[in-house]
């Protein structure tokens, strides 16, 4: 039985993630910045802001205390701050970093020691088509999921000889409460942009997620997917 632990589970892809690996068997632990709704045997959930090192340490330490290991850090909290860099306050600005980039970074550090031991561990990072399709207005929000997949990269690089793998996915549009405030007609103009024109599903994220934290994918490192392709 894995022991999983997914960030940013209160809601949309994150709880669709957390009930998936529930379903496939697995222990899930699951954090957010408020409580949780999902109710679970196999279900422990975490208040904890991912940016904050000492709230990211207490949730570490309850881990080693409850569940002596963990398998798999996937790393799905994110938040955007979708306008035109001019427009942006600088608040907004740090809250994106801190979040998407800071947060990832922080989790992952202090995942390591419990993956090690884990005979095969598992980061897997989410980021987004914004980063290939440069889109304007998501200035912010593309530099920080760029940030990510060039962490992923070099972080595969350091810890392929201790066994561990790192990936990344990128979901194309997804209806979630991030992508809630796309207008109807930007929405339509990424999609003719796919080479396959459909909006993804949270099950899409989860069958690429699926793949890279297979046992059998321990020589898959360091990979960034996108769903849907590019025309």
């Amino acid at each position: 039985m894995r022991r999983v632990l997914i960030t940013g589970t209160t809601r949309g892809l994150g709880r669709f993630l957390a009930e998936h690996f529930l379903a496939s068997g697995d222990r899930v632990i699951g954090c957010g910045r408020g409580a949780s709704a999902l109710e679970h045997e196999r279900y422990r959930h975490h208040v904890v802001n991912v940016s904050d090192e000492a709230s990211v340490a207490e949730l570490f330490g309850a881990i080693r205390r409850e569940e002596s290991g963990l398998d798999v850090l996937i790393n799905n909290a994110g938040t955007a701050s979708m306008n035109a860099f001019a427009l942006t306050p600088p608040r907004s600005v740090r809250k994106v970093l801190d979040t998407n980039i800071l947060g990832t970074m922080l989790m992952s550090h202090a995942a390591l020691r419990l993956l090690r031991r884990s005979s095969h561990g598992r980061i897997v990072n989410l980021t987004s088509i914004a980063v290939a399709l440069r889109l304007s207005g998501e200035a912010v929000y593309a530099a920080s999921k760029s940030a990510v997949e060039t962490f992923t990269r070099v972080l595969a690089k350091e810890l392929g000889p201790l066994g561990i793998t790192c990936n990344a996915v990128g979901p194309s549009l997804i209806p979630t409460a991030l992508t809630s405030g796309i207008p109807a007609d930007k929405a339509q103009r990424l999609l003719a942009e796919q080479a396959v024109p459909r909006q993804a599903t949270p099950g899409d994220v989860a069958n690429v997620i699926d793949f890279f934290v297979r046992p059998e994918s321990d020589l898959v490192t360091g990979q960034v997917i996108y769903l849907g392709g590019f025309s």
